[in-house]
């Protein structure tokens, strides 16, 4: 059975009660205390402590120091004003037990709501977290994408910039061959010119001649008529027909097998072309040319910009689409960009065209597998 402790002093003011329980020959540390409004129990083996407060206190303020083998309790009244004893007085048992069931059942409620709140506390905080990791995802995403439509920008002004380069090239070559082409037709105006000129006075000279033959009986008259020069023949056109021909090479110097079979490829390579759609008419004819627009994305590739080599595949596939490296390169860039299942389409239209059987596999392994058949 524990033993009561008694031996305890108490002192208060309007606002507090200071109480001392002494605990001699235990561990103090090993203590425990319960109090609630009207209810404060220690319990160290063997001592123990009870005492029914005279009015309520104000448990969750209230403080209990420990050491020196002495627990010090500072307990806070709700309401302040002066106790004449520091426990209820005429308290029978069963009174004792309802207010220490009633106390145990405030100090559940209480440790409840405690829990309760932490755990309420807790959500709040997650979904605190989760918004702001939302928040901070979404500016993520914007900035990505506003990036995306720089570099898309920028690519198409390049783009632009160097059509406007390429068309004022061409225009300023236009220009030097008709100048250069009025320049020769000058010289040879002035050489016909020079050429009549020549051929009058050659005439007028031997006519002048002619006629002191005939008029004078001199001892040099055939000597004069067989150093006379003759009359130039007079101007004429020459027609010369030649056989058509494609190549610039004269048909002696052809290889005519190899030079149908390249004609035959040409006219293959144009009628798989879709050049006659009305959007292309105002492009070069080398900007016509998939083969051109293919070198033209792989340079913007090696430059790690994307997006404007996606633009020149895009065009290039849209003018000849029997042409797996441009899938596959297709396919580079938008592994490069994560789109992995863009990539993934475009390296199996590539399978598709050179008719190889599609086999489930992941995406990595098909694009190298696919950069070791072509390269880019």
């Amino acid at each position: 059975m524990p033993l009561q402790v008694n031996d305890y002093t108490w002192q208060q003011t309007e606002t507090a009660v200071f109480i001392s329980v002494p605990l001699r020959g235990v561990s103090v540390r090993d203590a425990d205390v319960f109090c609630t409004e009207n209810y404060l129990k220690v319990n160290c083996p063997p001592f123990l402590f009870e005492v029914f407060l005279y009015a309520p206190i104000d448990d969750e303020s209230s403080k209990a120091k420990i050491g020196n083998d002495t627990i010090l309790f500072t307990l806070h009244k709700k309401e302040a004003a002066m106790w004449e004893t520091l426990s209820l007085s005429g308290v029978d048992k069963e009174m004792m037990q309802r207010i220490r069931e009633k106390s145990i059942l405030q100090a559940q409620e209480k440790a409840k709501e405690a829990v309760e709140a932490k755990v309420a506390a807790r959500r709040e905080d997650q979904k605190y977290t989760l918004n702001v990791m939302m928040k901070i995802e979404e500016e993520e995403r914007k900035k990505i994408e506003g990036m995306k439509e720089n570099e898309r920008i920028k690519a198409t002004k390049e783009l632009e910039a160097w059509k406007e380069h390429q068309r004022k090239a061409e225009e300023q070559r236009r220009i030097e061959i008709k100048e250069k082409l009025h320049q020769q037709g000058k010289q040879i105006e002035e050489e016909r010119k020079k050429l009549k000129r020549k051929s009058l006075t050659r005439n007028s000279a031997s006519r002048y001649l002619d006629t002191n033959g005939r008029n004078s009986e001199n001892i040099f008259f055939e000597k004069l008529k067989e150093d006379s020069i003759p009359a130039p023949r007079s101007v004429g056109n020459i027609k010369i027909n030649f056989t058509p021909r494609v190549f610039p090479t004269a048909l002696r110097e052809s290889q005519v097998a190899e030079e149908e079979e390249w004609l035959h490829k040409q006219a293959e390579a144009r009628r798989a072309m879709n050049t006659e759609i009305p959007e292309f008419s105002d492009l070069k004819e080398e900007e016509k040319n998939p083969e051109w627009l293919k070198d033209k994305g792989n340079k913007l590739f090696a430059t790690e910009n994307y997006l404007a080599a996606i633009n020149a595949y895009n065009l290039a596939i849209r003018l000849n689409n029997k042409i797996p490296l441009l899938y596959l390169n297709r396919a580079a860039c938008h592994l490069k960009l994560k789109n992995l299942h863009k990539a993934i389409e475009d390296s199996s239209k590539a399978y598709r065209i050179m008719k190889l059987p599609l086999r489930l596999i992941h995406p990595t392994k098909l694009y190298k597998m696919m950069l070791r058949r072509f390269g880019i």
